[in-house]
């Protein structure tokens, strides 16, 4: 299952805004697609922290073993995970959002902006919400509602708002434009937008990315990128990875790590291409299966040898691959942190990481532990102390 829980975590997604009575429908569970369960589970920040999670670093339980009844044939092709909720525009929900449409329209009406009630409405809705929302505002009102809040609002808080309004997809397609665009690429963007996706969320994107700018994601990225990153990124928009409902099998997990090995080998000089195939076309649970068999193949890490025998973009990229697999949780909470650590907060990548942090709450709470787990400090007291006024509380809400 791709787009779940860790063991014994409630599912992920799905649940109403807090405070619901304006009509949304309870969201049942999402369907299969999106991020696979981060690795392990984090325990409750007051319930205080001692060793790491069981198993943390490695692959869960059973991951090398073959399922109950044995591998499937080899013919076998497990089926394709659906969008995540939010990525499929044919997905919609039913309900009654005119309350909260209604009470946005009064907080920018006339002279002066409530900003707290922009935050408390926007901050709450999950994806199919979000979309029902949007459109009963522009319907009911005759307006769009993401130009009312750009000519209402500024700064970090107007971007925090608008990537909310838009909802995950078409906030993932702002951001690749916005990346690709002008001088320089933003390359930290593009790792955050692209990698580690499923099959179902990849062909969302680029689909969505056609449909607004009439030319493909592909090219773009192409046309942005140096040639040997260009290489891991046209595998991974080819959108061809093993779905996550596949099995590990222990040959291939073998077979995979001696190639690995042999690529990255720095008697012979690093074999981009092979290491690139095989991280881009693996499963998530493919992956951690492969990072804990490799550390106890030959005894140091896979981020290790990565580190070794790359650097740049492509260092950063791979690692991102291996670590959202390995752990997603911890690897939201360490990128979290990169936003804010150092001279100056990175403000655009923090608003970005929140906002697609926060659309999954439950996951949105493992980030939370994981945070704390690694840093010891609370993730949203840390947010607090670098921003200020409503973008402050725009993203504390978001966090919350």
């Amino acid at each position: 299952m791709s787009y779940g829980p860790p063991q014994g975590q409630p599912p992920y997604g799905g649940y109403p805004p807090q405070g619901q009575g304006y009509g949304y429908p309870p969201q049942g569970p999402p369907q299969q697609g999106g991020y696979p369960p981060p690795q392990g589970g984090y325990p409750p920040q007051q319930g205080g922290f001692g060793g790491p999670p069981q198993q943390f670093g490695g692959p869960p339980g059973g991951y090398g073993g073959p399922p109950p009844g044995g591998y499937p044939p080899q013919q076998y092709q497990p089926p394709p995970a659906m969008p995540s909720p939010g990525y499929d525009p044919r997905v919609q929900i039913q309900g009654d959002a005119s309350r909260d449409a209604d009470a946005l329209r009064q907080a920018m009406k006339g002279f002066g902006t409530n900003e707290s009630v922009l935050i408390q409405i926007l901050s709450k809705p999950d994806p199919l919400q979000m979309n029902l929302l949007r459109t009963t505002y522009n319907q009911r009102h005759r307006r769009d509602l993401e130009k009312d809040i750009k000519s209402e609002t500024s700064r970090y808080f107007e971007k925090g708002l608008v990537a909310l309004v838009r909802g995950p997809l078409m906030d993932d397609v702002h951001n690749l434009h916005e990346a690709i665009k002008g001088l320089g690429t933003k390359e930290s963007v593009l790792n955050d937008v692209l990698l580690g996706r499923s099959n179902a969320d990849m062909r969302a994107i680029k689909q969505a990315y056609h449909e607004a700018y009439k030319h493909s994601l592909e090219a773009d990225v192409k046309g942005d990128l140096s040639m040997k990153t260009e290489r891991l990124f046209v595998m991974v928009m080819a959108a061809t990875r093993n779905e996550e409902s596949a099995p590990v099998i222990p040959t291939e997990l073998d077979r995979d790590s001696i190639e690995l090995h042999r690529a990255m080998d720095a008697r012979v000089g690093t074999d981009q291409a092979t290491v690139c195939s095989i991280l881009s076309k693996r499963s998530d649970g493919q992956i951690r299966a492969l990072a804990h068999h490799w550390q106890q193949k030959y005894h140091k890490s896979l981020e290790d040898v990565i580190k070794s025998e790359f650097s740049g973009h492509m260092q950063d990229a791979l690692l991102l691959v291996v670590r959202r697999a390995c752990d997603r949780a911890m690897s939201d909470a360490t990128q979290l942190e990169d936003a804010m650590a150092g001279m100056g907060t990175k403000d655009c990548l923090l608003v970005q990481r929140v906002v697609r942090a926060h659309w999954d709450r439950a996951h949105m709470d493992q980030v939370k532990r994981a945070y704390h787990h690694r840093y010891k400090r609370d993730l949203v007291q840390r947010v607090r102390g670098e921003t200020s006024g409503d973008y402050q509380a725009l993203m504390v809400a978001c966090l919350s």
